[in-house]
């Protein structure tokens, strides 16, 4: 693994949001469609780990999003930001923070 820079880290938008709306994909097992409010915007994503989680389980939570990669379609579906979780055996663990940080709060 190689190191980055500071600079690089700074490239990367990091911000708190919420699950706000969470559907199933026909014919995806291990992805959902969400939308994510991040305070002054709504924006699409997809959700992996869908085989761990019913999809109320993620309704309402808050989570670490990076917005500023570039949308991918996955599952024929565009997503517009991606949540960070992290990774033991496949099984994603969301980021969050408290309730009493505002949606859209950078973090950095």
């Amino acid at each position: 693994m190689s190191n980055v820079t500071y600079d690089d880290f700074a490239k990367l938008d990091i911000r708190v949001a919420k699950v706000i709306q969470v559907e199933k994909i026909p014919g995806k097992s291990r992805i959902i469609k969400g939308k994510i409010d991040l305070g002054t915007e709504q924006r699409d994503v997809i959700i992996g780990g869908a085989e761990f989680y019913q999809p109320d389980e993620l309704l309402n939570r808050l989570v670490i999003v990076i917005t500023n990669l570039e949308p991918r379609k996955i599952g024929g579906i565009e997503s517009n930001a991606m949540l960070l979780a992290a990774d033991l055996n496949g099984k994603p663990y969301w980021l969050t923070v408290n309730d009493s940080v505002p949606l859209g709060t950078k973090i950095k």
